[in-house]
């Protein structure tokens, strides 16, 4: 049986995003400008997928966060709308950066620390390079530890808009 991905776009203030559903679950939010990515980590997961764009296909409880996120105001993650599909490490460290508050940032090694796994830099690292929902689950807060903004898969500018928007807007949610 072929799995059906749907595809929408939602306009956002660091560019149009390109979210993923299937069966009405979000498993992948990516941006646009880098939607090979999506493909190439779902067509892993669901093994020749049938990719079809669907204008507002996306629940609208993940459409309503991210609304309410580039207005402000952070939500409870809508997470019976997610579909998260990794290694139980890997779901570890994503559990582990959506701990991480708005307007806050920690390094790959203190949340390495965190999950009390302080050997694990490389593979918190990895994990987080593997997010399948950006911004939902906030990999961007991750930083190096000299302070540095390192790696994001959408890139560095969008990274520093998003750490930006957070401090000025949701510090302390």
């Amino acid at each position: 049986m072929t799995t059906q991905i749907h595809v929408s776009r939602f306009p956002s203030p660091v560019g149009l995003l390109s979210l993923a559903t299937v069966d009405n679950h979000l498993v992948h939010l990516d941006f646009e400008d880098h939607e090979d990515r999506m493909h190439k980590l779902q067509t892993r997961r669901f093994r020749q997928p049938e990719w079809q764009e669907q204008p507002h296909s996306a629940p609208k409880a993940i459409t309503e966060w991210l609304e309410a996120y580039f207005a402000g105001v952070i939500q409870p993650l809508p997470w019976s709308q997610i579909r998260l599909t990794g290694t139980e490490f890997q779901q570890q460290v994503w559990q582990g950066l959506t701990g991480i508050p708005a307007g806050e940032h920690r390094s790959y090694r203190a949340l390495a620390e965190t999950l009390g796994n302080p050997k694990a830099v490389r593979a918190v690292a990895r994990a987080n390079a593997l997010n399948p929902v950006a911004i939902l689950i906030p990999c961007h807060r991750v930083i190096g530890a000299d302070g540095s903004l390192t790696g994001y898969a959408g890139g560095l500018e969008r990274k520093a808009w998003l750490l930006d928007h957070e401090a000025r807007n949701l510090k302390g949610v």
